[in-house]
């Protein structure tokens, strides 16, 4: 899987940060995700599924307390080095 997510187009990951009052096993990992759009059903499902079992076998947590937010970005809407994506 390292190779896949390797060879795939940018994307971003944010992992939600604990409360004071909850302990690092009772997180709920929470990542959003940003991809270029055009991505099919069957590539999300697939990196969904390996975010979930990685963070469950790194985290030790539930594969039910796992949230992955994907959100479609329009190369136009994304920029790195000062160049839109739509540009390059």
């Amino acid at each position: 899987m390292a190779g896949a997510i390797a060879q795939a187009r940018p994307y971003r990951c944010v992992l939600s940060r604990l409360n004071s009052t909850q302990r690092e096993t009772d997180a709920m990992p929470t990542f959003n995700i940003q991809l270029f759009e055009g991505r099919t059903q069957e590539e999300k499902r697939k990196f969904v599924e390996a975010i979930t079992r990685t963070t469950c076998e790194t985290l030790g947590c539930e594969p039910g307390s796992v949230d992955i937010i994907l959100t479609d970005v329009k190369r136009e809407n994304w920029a790195t080095a000062g160049k839109l994506w739509s540009e390059q």
